[in-house]
């Protein structure tokens, strides 16, 4: 596939994946310190229900929310997702790196201005959303992207009840409508259900399974 050509964003030049325009792609951002197999399986189930085109795996520099003590160099998380992505749509990226900011949300405004034509949905595992008020300009992202929130063990009750969760539940999509967010004008979320897997990259790494 054509890579897309190199842009400017402040002085800093990036280089996003390719995307036409009427594609739909969702984007799962994070450490990915290690990848492992719950990130593909949150990524089946929003390519399925959400009827998506693709998925970017954005790797991040780092989670201003988190230590880096223990974070790999940024290419070897790259590396190790792409080993574990299994899926040819599911394209693995790093540009956040070349944006100059560690938050979210400068992240989306760039991919929505970079790619006015196509549909992009934000993903987040059920574990991030109780913590998404701490994020920079929280309220600012749910105005960005349509949101898709997929559950993981144990963290239902605490999702749905969370101060996010709370503060935008007028705007909550039933999950039989997933397969239309990404047309939805934000703000617009969904929660959904499926095969649950309990791992996390802190569980991992903990255990040495880096």
């Amino acid at each position: 596939m054509r890579k897309s050509a190199p842009v400017r964003f402040g002085s800093i030049r990036v280089r996003p994946p390719h995307a036409e325009p009427g594609q739909s792609i969702g984007l799962l951002g994070g450490s990915f310190n290690p990848p492992h197999a719950a990130h593909l399986q949150i990524s089946l189930i929003a390519l399925k229900r959400l009827k998506l085109d693709r998925v970017w795996w954005i790797v991040t520099p780092g989670n201003p929310l988190k230590s880096t003590r223990e974070l790999a160099p940024q290419g070897e998380r790259i590396a190790a997702s792409r080993r574990m992505a299994q899926d040819a749509r599911i394209e693995v990226t790093g540009f956040e790196a070349g944006l100059g900011s560690a938050f979210t949300a400068g992240t989306l405004a760039f991919v929505v201005r970079r790619y006015p034509g196509t549909r992009f949905v934000w993903i987040m595992g059920a574990d991030g959303l109780p913590q998404f008020h701490r994020w920079g300009q929280w309220r600012g992202i749910f105005h960005i992207l349509p949101i898709a929130v997929i559950n993981r063990p144990d963290w239902h009750l605490p999702a749905v009840a969370s101060k996010a969760a709370g503060a935008f539940s007028r705007y909550r999509v039933p999950e039989w409508r997933a397969a239309r967010l990404a047309d939805a004008t934000p703000p617009a979320w969904t929660f959904l259900h499926g095969p649950l897997n309990s791992l996390s990259s802190t569980d991992m790494r903990q255990s040495g399974g880096r």
